[in-house]
């Protein structure tokens, strides 16, 4: 269980109008990868054009993060939307990005499904479903970013390639998937436990619950995620950063961990 190296990617462009959440700029120094609000859950159009711009300067790769359109709730509430409404907003979401990404001579590398949408697209068929179904349409190059279930198993089913995240800044459950922001201990706020959590997954597949057992993440970790508007975001991702440099862990865009992981499988026949 586990590869040699990870992606590490960062929530970016979150921010709206004159409110601004993260602090993209700093969060830049220290990601492989961004996972772009597209307009929904976050985001307008000045504000994607500029992290757009800012990720193709520094050659980071760039990720859709479609979400509900939700502004108010920041898109961590279920909007009880139809299959073909769901799968719209989503193909809405990836053309508005991709836009952005070729005036600036970029490409999208990926696709993560962001807040309640992603999360119940684990378990939810018509969830599944409709995301997958967007994203197939428009570019089958795109990875899905996601955790195992039930959005992993219709990427596949689609052709989609699938990178497994790990969500370094949450606390998990004893069955290996990230409890409810509202439990206690679902969100982490000890900088040195994310970056030691985060190398232990890359390097052993485990993560300790919050329950305080150790239980296998169900998959390798191809991708380290910071949470752009959690409240130590930095010192979270320079502590992960030393972890993994600690750990002697790779840290490489999400289409070379994959690649490379490809490449170790090969050879092991």
């Amino acid at each position: 269980m586990g590869i040699n190296s990870v992606a590490v990617v960062a929530d970016l462009g979150e921010s709206f109008g004159n409110y601004t959440i993260g602090d993209d700029g700093a969060l830049l120094t220290l990601v492989t990868s961004s996972n772009i609000a597209c307009g929904f859950h976050a985001g307008d159009p000045r504000i994607m054009d500029r992290t757009v711009a800012d990720c193709v300067e520094r050659g980071i790769e760039l990720g859709a993060h479609p979400g509900y359109p939700d502004l108010v709730g920041f898109g961590r509430r279920l909007i009880e939307a139809t299959e073909d409404e769901i799968r719209t907003d989503v193909l809405y979401q990836l053309g508005a990005l991709d836009a952005f990404a070729r005036v600036h001579g970029g490409t999208i590398s990926h696709v993560a499904p962001h807040g309640r949408m992603g999360s119940i697209a684990q378990t939810d068929a018509k969830h599944a479903r409709a995301i997958t179904d967007a994203i197939a349409a428009y570019n089958t190059d795109y990875i899905v970013i996601c955790q195992r279930g039930l959005l992993a198993e219709e990427s596949r089913k689609r052709g989609l390639e699938v990178g497994y995240v790990f969500l370094a800044d949450r606390g998990y459950g004893d069955d290996g998937m990230p409890v409810p922001r509202s439990h206690e201990g679902g969100l982490i706020y000890d900088p040195e436990l994310i970056g030691e959590r985060s190398a232990q997954v890359v390097r052993e597949g485990t993560v300790r619950s919050v329950s305080g057992n150790v239980v296998p993440l169900g998959h390798d970790a191809d991708v380290l995620l910071l949470h752009g508007d959690h409240p130590t975001v930095l010192a979270n991702g320079t502590a992960l950063r030393a972890a993994l440099d600690a750990a002697d862990i790779r840290v490489a865009g999400l289409r070379e961990v994959l690649a490379e992981k490809a490449q170790v499988a090969l050879a092991a026949g």
